[in-house]
């Protein structure tokens, strides 16, 4: 049996998702107390508590495009139109990570936009520093220090290219992008008076590299591809950050599922989902940080590409 092979959005009549509504509400509401009073904060205090809640708003984006917390697409995505983290625009990463749910596609580094694997080819072709660039992406620290400039490096050029040159869907995309990223902009230097810099050091950058501990073991490589998404039973600290995406199968079976409802269908359907994923879990985050902060978690260019040929 293949796990959900399309991240289908829901948006049949429903009522309204309040502890979404409540999670949102307060990542706007920290973040703005705590540019507004940068001043008379210390880096210490402000470098955590940002980073956190910027990740955390790249969570509620993922919620939002699965379809919650209302029935309204437009009233859900102007709930989070102003991304803190300014990494990628939300249409783009819609569109790509609606892409990675086809679960037949998995890691796939063709097919699947959201694998960190390159073509055995491509790796054997690549230049030297290149690889030594990729092999410390592929270790849990430099994956938070490096991983946002590694994405934004890889996405942006492209895809700006392809909206300047007439692709009307991603030409939107920046435009709002670069819409919310004024606001922020506006309101964290304009109004707050923080220096850009400062914000970006202690806030956005450091908010991304959190934001990508979730997907560093997200997936992995076998050839039954209901052995390849993870389960992370982690604690309340990471499980709200990731709005229980920890629990990742569980997701990829149920995409529409709420993320405060995620919980309750692990327990319940714990066996089961951890036979079909074949037992690829960890006992945490802490157990992930310990096994790879320095070490890749697996060799970078795909195993057998006979795996995705079925």
């Amino acid at each position: 049996m293949i796990m959900s092979t399309v991240g289908e959005i829901s948006f049949r009549r429903r009522p309204i998702e309040w502890p979404t509504v409540a999670v949102i509400a307060l990542v706007y509401l920290v973040l703005g107390l705590l540019t507004w009073n940068h001043a008379s904060l210390p880096w210490w205090v402000i470098l955590p508590v940002g980073a956190y809640f910027a990740a955390l708003h790249s969570s509620l984006q993922h919620e939002v495009l699965h379809g919650h917390p209302t029935r309204s697409r437009m009233l859900n995505e102007a709930l989070i139109f102003l991304a803190p983290a300014m990494w990628l625009p939300y249409q783009r990463y819609k569109e790509t990570h609606l892409q990675h749910h086809n679960d037949l596609h998995l890691t796939d580094p063709v097919k699947d936009p959201e694998s960190y694997y390159v073509l055995p080819d491509s790796w054997a072709e690549m230049p030297g520093l290149k690889r030594t660039l990729y092999a410390w992406n592929h270790t849990l620290v430099g994956r938070m220090v490096m991983g946002p400039a590694i994405s934004i490096l890889q996405f942006w050029p492209t895809d700006i290219r392809d909206a300047l040159f007439g692709d009307r869907q991603k030409a939107k995309a920046w435009g709002l992008f670069a819409l919310s990223s004024a606001i922020i902009i506006w309101w964290v230097v304009g109004v707050c008076g923080m220096p850009f810099w400062q914000y970006y050091l202690l806030i956005a950058y450091p908010g991304v590299s959190l934001a990508l501990v979730r997907s560093f073991c997200e997936h992995q490589a076998a050839e039954d591809v209901n052995h390849r998404t993870i389960i992370v039973e982690a604690s309340p600290f990471w499980a709200l950050l990731f709005l229980n995406n920890n629990l990742h199968v569980a997701h990829h079976t149920r995409p529409a599922l709420a993320w405060y409802k995620l919980p309750a269908y692990y327990r319940a359907e714990r066996a089961e989902l951890l036979a079909r994923n074949n037992g690829y879990t960890m006992k945490g985050y802490g157990e992930i940080f310990r096994r790879f902060a320095f070490r890749a978690k697996e060799p970078i260019p795909y195993p057998d590409m006979n795996w995705l040929k079925k």
